[in-house]
C-alpha cells in the first residue's frame, strides 16, 4: 500500500505540475498577445502625434503670402491677415483685417525672405533643443518625453488658436519647436525600441513617415478650406482636441509612475559619440540634403506660382496634396525592396537622392499647375526612399556599433531634418531674391545627385556584427520579470525566420544590454540584418 500510496502521490505532483505550467503557459501567451496589442498602440499614438506636428507646420502655406500682403498693406489685402507664424490669420470673412496694425513693416519688400525666417522659428528651436532632448529621452525613457512633448504641442496649438499679436504667435510657433523636440525624437525612438526586430521595424517606422507624409501634405487644403469658410481659430482647435485626445491614449498606456521599463533600459552611448560614428554622419547628411528641396520649396513656391502661372490660392494649397501618394508608395516600395533584399539599402537611398535632384531641376520649366504637380510627385518619392531606407539604418548602426537605446541617434536624425527647415527657408529667400527660383531649384538638385554616391559608403553596413554576443549573457542569467519572459518567447518564435537556428534576435531583450562590455570579442554572434 505504501508503494501504491507513493506512486499515487507522484502522480498526483506531475499533474499539479503539469497543471501549473500549463496555466503559466496560457499566461505567458495572454500577456504576449497584449503586449503586441499594447506596442500596436503606443505606434499609433506616436503616427498621431507625427501627424499633428506636420499638420500645424505645414497648415500655412497657402495663405501666408496673403498675410504679409495684408501685413505690408495694412490690412487691405485680399488675404487674410494672418500672423506669419502660421495658419493663424482670420477667418476668409470679417477677421481679414483683424492684426496687421499690430506688426512690424515688412523690410525691403522682400516677402520670400519674411516668409523664410516665421517657416524657420519653429525648425530652429527644435534644432537648438534636440542635443538636450536625445540625452534626456537616453536617460529617463521613451513615454515620458514623448507625452511632455504632447503636452507642449497642444500649448502651442492653443496659443496659436487665440493669438492676436505678432509676439505670442511667433512664440507659438517657436514653442511647437520645443515640443516636436521632445515628441518627434521620443516617437521614432519608441518605435525603434518596441520593434526591434526586422522587417516590422522597418514596416512601423515606414507608417510613421507615411503619417508625417500625411500631416505635411494634406494640412495645406485642410488649413486653407477650413480657414476660408470657418475662421482662423477653428483648425488649430481641431488640431488641439486631437493633440489632447493622443496625450490621454499614452497615459493609460504608459503612466509615468510605471518605472519598470526604465529600470531594464541600459545606459546610452553619448549624443557627441554618435555624431562622430562616420556611419552616422553619412546618413545624417543624406537625411538633411534630401529635405532641403523640400525646405526650400515651401515659403517659396506659392509666390512663384502666382507670379509664372498666376496660380490660385486652391491651386496653391492643392498643389501639395497629389504628392502625398507617391510618398506612401516610395514607402510602400522601400519596405518590400528592404525585406527581400535588405543589403541594398544604400542603394534605395542612393537612388531616391537620385530622383530627387532630377526632379528639382524640373520645377522651373513647368508652366501651369498639372505640370508642376509632377516634379513635387517626384521630390516625395524620392524623400520617401531614402527616409524609408536610411531610418532604420540609424537604429541598426545603434545595434552593432554601439549601445541600442535609441533617443540620441533618432535626436541626431531630427537634427538632420531641422538644419534642413531652419536654414532651408531663410537662404531659399534670399537665393530667389537674389539670384532667381530656377537657380535655387538647379542647386537643390546638383546637390542630392552629388551626394548620392557618398551612400555608397553604406555598402557594406549590413555586414557588420554587434561586438558582443547575446546569446552568452542569455546562458548566464534568466529573464528578470514577466516583460522579459515575454520578449525572450517573442525572439524565439521569430528567430527562426530572421536567424541562423539556435541563435537569439540581437535585439531581443532591454534588460541583458546593459552587461555587453563584459563579455569576449571571440564571442560575436552572427547577426544578420533582415
Amino acid at each position: 500500500m505504501s508503494e501504491a500510496e507513493g506512486a499515487g502521490r507522484a502522480r498526483a505532483a506531475v499533474a499539479r505540475l503539469s497543471e501549473a505550467v500549463g496555466e503559466r503557459r496560457r499566461r505567458l501567451g495572454t500577456a504576449m498577445g497584449e503586449a503586441r496589442r499594447q506596442r500596436r498602440l503606443l505606434l499609433l499614438v506616436v503616427c498621431v502625434a507625427l501627424l499633428l506636428d506636420n499638420m500645424l507646420y505645414m497648415v500655412i502655406v497657402p495663405i501666408i503670402p496673403d498675410y504679409i500682403a495684408a501685413m505690408r498693406g495694412g490690412g487691405s489685402a485680399a488675404g487674410p491677415s494672418a500672423p506669419a507664424g502660421g495658419n493663424e490669420s482670420g477667418s476668409g470673412g470679417g477677421n481679414r483685417s483683424l492684426l496687421p496694425a499690430r506688426y512690424p513693416p515688412a523690410a525691403g519688400g522682400n516677402e520670400d525672405v519674411q516668409i523664410g525666417v516665421l517657416f524657420a522659428s519653429k525648425a530652429i528651436l527644435q534644432l537648438l533643443v534636440n542635443p538636450l532632448s536625445g540625452t534626456l529621452i537616453d536617460r529617463v525613457g521613451y513615454e515620458v518625453p514623448l507625452l511632455a512633448g504632447l503636452a507642449v504641442m497642444f500649448l502651442s496649438t492653443s496659443t496659436f488658436a487665440f493669438a492676436e499679436n505678432y509676439a505670442t504667435l511667433f512664440a507659438a510657433r517657436s514653442l511647437q519647436g520645443l515640443g516636436s523636440a521632445f515628441a518627434d525624437t521620443a516617437g521614432i525612438a519608441l518605435i525603434a525600441d518596441r520593434y526591434a526586430e526586422e522587417p516590422a521595424r522597418s514596416r512601423a517606422l515606414g507608417t510613421a513617415l507615411a503619417c508625417i507624409s500625411f500631416g505635411s501634405l494634406a494640412a495645406p487644403p485642410f488649413g486653407g478650406v477650413l480657414y476660408e469658410f470657418a475662421g482662423k481659430r477653428v483648425p488649430f482647435l481641431v488640431l488641439a482636441c486631437v493633440c489632447l485626445l493622443d496625450g490621454l491614449l499614452l497615459l493609460a498606456l504608459a503612466p509615468p509612475c510605471a518605472t519598470g521599463a526604465r529600470a531594464n533600459m541600459p545606459v546610452g552611448t553619448p549624443i557627441h559619440r554618435l555624431m562622430i560614428d562616420p556611419y552616422i554622419a553619412v546618413v545624417a547628411g543624406a537625411l538633411a540634403t534630401c529635405n532641403i528641396p523640400l525646405a526650400f520649396l515651401e515659403p517659396t513656391i506659392a509666390n512663384w506660382m502666382k507670379d509664372s502661372m498666376g496660380a490660385s490660392e486652391w491651386e496653391v494649397g492643392l498643389t501639395w496634396l497629389p504628392a502625398f501618394f507617391p510618398h506612401v508608395l516610395g514607402v510602400y516600395v522601400t519596405v518590400r525592396l528592404a525585406a527581400a533584399y535588405p543589403h541594398l539599402q544604400w542603394f534605395y537611398g542612393a537612388l531616391g537622392m537620385a530622383i530627387i535632384g532630377a526632379s528639382s531641376c524640373l520645377v522651373p520649366a513647368c508652366r501651369n499647375f498639372g505640370q508642376v504637380i509632377i516634379p513635387l510627385c517626384g521630390i516625395c518619392f524620392g524623400i520617401a526612399l531614402v527616409d524609408t531606407a536610411l531610418l532604420p539604418t540609424l537604429a541598426f548602426l545603434v545595434d552593432v556599433r554601439h549601445v541600442s537605446v535609441y533617443g540620441s541617434v533618432y535626436a541626431i536624425a531630427d537634427i538632420s531634418y531641422s538644419v534642413a527647415y531652419a536654414l532651408g527657408p531663410i537662404v531659399a529667400g534670399q537665393i530667389v531674391h537674389t539670384m532667381g527660383f530656377a537657380q535655387l531649384n538647379l542647386g537643390m538638385g546638383l546637390a542630392n545627385v552629388l551626394y548620392a554616391p557618398v551612400l555608397l559608403f553604406l555598402k557594406n553596413v549590413c555586414q557588420m556584427k554587434p561586438s558582443h554576443s547575446e546569446r552568452n549573457i542569455l546562458l548566464e542569467e534568466g529573464p528578470k520579470g514577466l516583460y522579459d519572459t515575454i520578449k525572450m518567447e517573442e525572439c524565439k518564435g521569430m528567430g527562426k525566420s530572421l536567424r541562423p537556428a539556435g541563435e537569439m534576435e540581437e535585439n531581443s531583450m532591454d534588460s541583458y544590454r546593459r552587461d555587453l562590455t563584459g563579455v569576449s570579442e571571440e564571442d560575436s554572434s552572427d547577426y544578420e540584418y533582415s
